[in-house]
């Protein structure tokens, strides 16, 4: 007995998902007269996965205008990673500061 059921590879185009997107968070390091540029440069590729050429821009950044943003993400991973980079600064006795803003 053969079967004569057809699949269709369509799919309801009318269906909408909606969803909220989560607010996102800047990281931001802030200039001080102790932590090292290379402190900065090594701990924005270490935990912010910044290339080289962008921790060193981040970092100039920081250098020149007093604060520069590390990275944008949702609250808990900005959070995260902001901790990650001031409890490795306290390791090394560096005072620098980090904080974690609604973008």
């Amino acid at each position: 007995m053969a079967s004569n059921t057809k699949f269709s590879d369509q799919t309801d185009s009318d269906v909408q998902v909606e969803f909220d997107v989560p607010p996102q968070y800047k990281v931001l390091f802030f200039n001080d007269d102790y932590t090292t540029m290379e402190f900065v440069v090594e701990v924005l590729m270490d935990d912010f996965n910044k290339t080289f050429e962008e921790a060193s821009a981040v970092m100039l950044e920081i250098h020149k205008s007093g604060k520069g943003v590390a990275g944008v993400y949702p609250y808990d991973i900005a959070a995260t990673k902001a901790r990650s980079a001031q409890n490795k600064a306290r390791a090394q006795g560096f005072p620098l500061q980090i904080t974690v803003e609604e973008d």
